[in-house]
């Protein structure tokens, strides 16, 4: 399982200064496993988690341009690009 928590994005799990960026694969509008990988601003590989049952993953990443790149098997992959700040929480729904 990942370190998301259940029902979505909380900020007060984060310490000060933390900067997150998490959400949920679906397909067809339903939850799926898979994989998110974390690419830095020249695409380079930087991260991946597993996904939990429920499609939710999180990263812990520094503030910045991201992209994340959702893999399931039997799907298309989907990339998002997100910006993090200082200690926020970003959250990102990627439907495969």
């Amino acid at each position: 399982m990942c370190g998301a928590p259940i029902g979505g994005p909380d900020v007060s799990t984060l310490k000060p200064g933390e900067t997150a960026i998490q959400g949920q694969v679906t397909k067809d509008g339903e939850p799926v496993t898979g994989y998110v990988r974390l690419l830095d601003t020249n695409g380079e590989f930087t991260a991946e988690v597993p996904t939990s049952a429920t499609g939710q993953f999180r990263f812990y990443a520094a503030t910045g341009e991201w992209t994340l790149r959702a893999l399931v098997p039997g799907a298309q992959a989907d990339r998002k690009v997100v910006v993090t700040e200082t200690g926020s929480l970003t959250d990102v729904a990627i439907a495969v």
